[in-house]
Order: C-alpha cells, then structure tokens, then sequence
C-alpha cells in the first residue's frame, strides 16, 4: 500500500487518483501508525513552504517521516511543496528550517527574463542530466507541469537527475538514495507523470 502524507496542504485526491490510475493502492494519512505499515511514502504539497513545515510539526510528522525515511529507509517521493520541504532551509516568505533531508536551500525563481512571469506556472521540459528509474520509458525533454515560484540551490550535484530552463535551469528531480522528488506535478502531467510515479511504485 502507498502512504500519502496528509498534512493539510496539497491536493491529496487528485495523487490518489494518479496513484490508482497506474494501478496501485493509496491510502492517505495522518497517522502515524498507518505511515509506518505503508510499502512506500508520498509527500505532496501546493503552499507556502513555512506552513507546510508548521503543518508537519504540529501533527507530530517531522521525527516520524524523518526515523521512515533516513533510518528505515522507506521509499518516498516528494512531489512540488514536497520537494522543496526535503531541504534544509527555505528563503519563502521568511527564513525557514526544513526537513534537512539534503543540503539544499530553497530560493525564489530568477528568470532573468521580464516577458517569464512568477510563478512558473505551465508546461516545461525535464532535461535528464542524470540516469534515474524515475526516467524509465520516458523521453528525454518530456513535457511535464509546472506552478512554483521557489526553486532548490545546492552545490552538491550528486543528487540532481534533472532539471528545467526558465530563464534559468534549475533542479527539478532529484533522487537521494531512498528519496525521489520532483518540482513539477507528475499527478497533472498526463502520460510522462503517470509513467514517473509507476516507476517509482514499482521500481524505487
């Protein structure tokens, strides 16, 4: 069964949905008991990354997703909001701690560009700049969709599988180990998203 981390952001039935489409059992929770049976672990998100962090901390996640993930080594995919919360801080609206998962900060969107506008909202390739199983049967350039304003930095690049140009290229899949996640919304990217999130049931 596949555990959808509800923690009061993110649109958690259109993730079900996804995750059914492609043939798998979703099961979204709060509970800690139910995340701890689950095979694998789904961290979606559309917000503001200090809520999102307010959120998981006030349902007592963040020790919890933290001993499944690093200790026991389950699976996850983080998915937009879920993405950047993996880092270890974040510029959005404040200076903000995250999960701290990897070393990464996250930092506004800077196209460089005036006719781009924030937030990257819309169609946009993924360059593969790495091999991962999350790429399998997919082409490289593939289409997928896009709504954030914030982007991932780090100088650590072993972790980065692929990235986007908008006006700038930056991170939009990384793969940790155990931790898979993307910037853009596999779950609304039609055939290449659903293809991703089966190779990570089946494969990650």
């Amino acid at each position: 069964m596949i555990g959808i981390v509800d923690y009061g952001l993110g649109n958690l039935t259109s993730v079900a949905g996804a995750i059914e489409k492609v043939g798998f059992e979703p099961l979204i929770s709060s509970d800690p008991s139910d995340l701890a049976r689950m095979d694998k672990l789904i961290l979606p998100g559309v917000g503001a990354f200090g809520d999102g962090m307010a959120n998981l901390t006030s349902r007592n996640l963040v020790g919890l997703l933290s001993d499944l993930v690093l200790t026991q080594k389950k699976p996850l995919l983080g998915i937009c909001l879920g993405f950047q919360l993996i880092a270890r801080t974040s510029e959005e609206f404040g200076n903000h701690k995250g999960l701290g998962w990897i070393d990464a900060e996250i930092t506004r969107l800077a196209p460089g560009n005036s006719s781009l506008r924030i937030p990257h909202v819309g169609w946009n390739e993924v360059h593969q700049v790495e091999a991962s199983i999350l790429f399998d049967d997919i082409p490289d350039d593939g289409l997928f969709y896009y709504v954030h304003s914030y982007r991932m930095e780090t100088t650590n690049k072993e972790f980065i599988v692929g990235e986007c140009d908008y006006g700038e290229r930056f991170i939009s899949v990384i793969q940790a180990d155990n931790i898979y996640a993307t910037q853009f919304h596999p779950e609304k990217s039609q055939r290449h998203g659903l293809t991703l999130l089966k190779n990570f049931l089946e494969k990650g």
